[in-house]
């Protein structure tokens, strides 16, 4: 009872204080189109206007209310309740990402003008703090995750602002500032909250559960049609958005075909289980959030997401139970493996094409990819040094926040 009255008490306070921040800040914005976006709002993040968002912005949403309900719906015990949980983050978390991003990109004359853009920007901080709840699902009650999301969400949107507007990186499809972010977030929370005598229930509670595969195969299915949305939300107009959209379904192919080369070595089965290939999915998606809209090429992206399906089974072989013996981490669900690595991958991917960005290879559309670079005001050498430095500041900021929250 006391445990019911707790979570009831803190969605009414917290809820209570959105009313009251929308109330005296929040106003929609008077402009949908970025050619009469005001000189002094961030209008890096503002890059398309409000019709054309909707459709994606669809996209984006369905894809982190029902994909991620549905990924951590295959664990025996817990599947049902974290449904649960994964929408209550989502319903917090949305709200509470407009407000804070809100007074780093779109607050002007005292106001948060709030737009389409806006609320893609949240569900990407959301969908960051749902990857860090896999690494502490099962250990963690409702309270708990509420007060995880209000601290992730303003760790994640400093990270992202710093990344995204300071350092003028390029991550539209966000490898590091939410596959990245949110796995290690996650991790170093769970290492704080170890606790032995749980260690062994858990593996138990990680494996695949009968009807509970259902889950798995929709919630993979649900990531291959509307995970290259969400990788081509974010970055900008013309046929950037179709590189985004394509390099990602060529990676989704590669990494599941690698996981059905790989898993039948390391598991001794003819045919990998449906989570094995939905964490194959994941991986292939998040190498392709930096890299994306660059000049990936198509057997680039093949490639890249080959290496991610690989990565997979074999940091569940490997890594994870040198997380959990060495260092000490439970990762539930396995977001290292699955996000972590692959988004470090990214990065690097993504550090290695800009360093082949010139006007030659990209012709006019190095302005879209890279304005800095093709106004001459940074050199290729330097943004590639940007895009690298991004890298071990997302990780620090990560391991900061989650000893923190945790």
């Amino acid at each position: 009872a006391a445990s019911r009255l707790r979570l009831s008490g803190l969605c009414f306070l917290l809820q209570i204080l959105n009313i009251l921040l929308f109330a005296v800040f929040a106003r929609y914005s008077p402009e949908s189109s970025p050619s009469h976006c005001p000189p002094q709002l961030d209008c890096s993040q503002t890059n398309q206007d409000s019709g054309f968002q909707q459709p994606r912005f669809w996209d984006v949403h369905i894809q982190v209310l029902l994909s991620f309900g549905l990924l951590v719906a295959f664990l025996g015990r817990y599947g049902p309740g974290s449904a649960a949980i994964s929408i209550l983050i989502v319903a917090f978390a949305i709200q509470w990402a407009v407000l804070v991003q809100g007074f780093f990109h779109f607050f002007l004359n005292g106001k948060i003008y709030v737009g389409a853009q806006s609320m893609v920007s949240a569900d990407f901080c959301t969908a960051a703090v749902l990857i860090s709840t896999g690494a502490v699902l099962g250990r963690v009650n409702p309270v708990q995750m509420l007060l995880l999301a209000l601290l992730e969400v303003t760790v994640c949107t400093l990270n992202e602002y710093i990344l995204l507007s300071l350092m003028g990186v390029r991550d539209s499809g966000r490898s590091l500032t939410v596959h990245t972010f949110g796995a290690y977030f996650g991790l170093m929370v769970s290492r704080v909250l170890y606790q032995p005598h749980q260690d062994k229930r858990k593996r138990e509670e990680q494996q695949d559960m009968g009807h509970q595969t259902v889950f798995a195969v929709v919630g993979t299915i649900y990531l291959w049609i509307f995970w290259p949305s969400f990788t081509s939300t974010a970055t900008v107009l013309d046929n950037a958005e179709n590189w985004a959209a394509l390099n990602t379904y060529f990676s989704l192919a590669a990494s599941t075909l690698a996981t059905f080369i790989l898993s039948p070595v390391l598991y001794e089965e003819s045919i990998p289980r449906m989570v094995q290939i939905q964490d194959a999915t994941l991986a292939g998606m998040a190498v392709m959030g930096m890299a994306g809209e660059m000049l990936v090429t198509p057997f680039g992206a093949l490639i890249a997401g080959f290496l991610a399906g690989l990565i997979s089974p074999l940091g569940f072989r490997f890594f994870t139970p040198v997380l959990r013996s060495r260092l000490k981490i439970q990762d539930t669900c396995g977001v290292h493996n699955i996000h972590g690595l692959p988004g470090i991958l990214g990065a690097l991917l993504g550090t290695l094409l800009t360093l082949l960005a010139t006007a030659d290879t990209y012709g006019d559309r190095l302005e879209l990819v890279f304005p800095l670079m093709a106004q001459g005001s940074r050199t290729v050498t330097d943004q590639a040094l940007i895009q690298l430095s991004a890298l071990p500041l997302t990780l620090l900021l990560a391991a900061l926040g989650g000893c923190l929250t945790g």
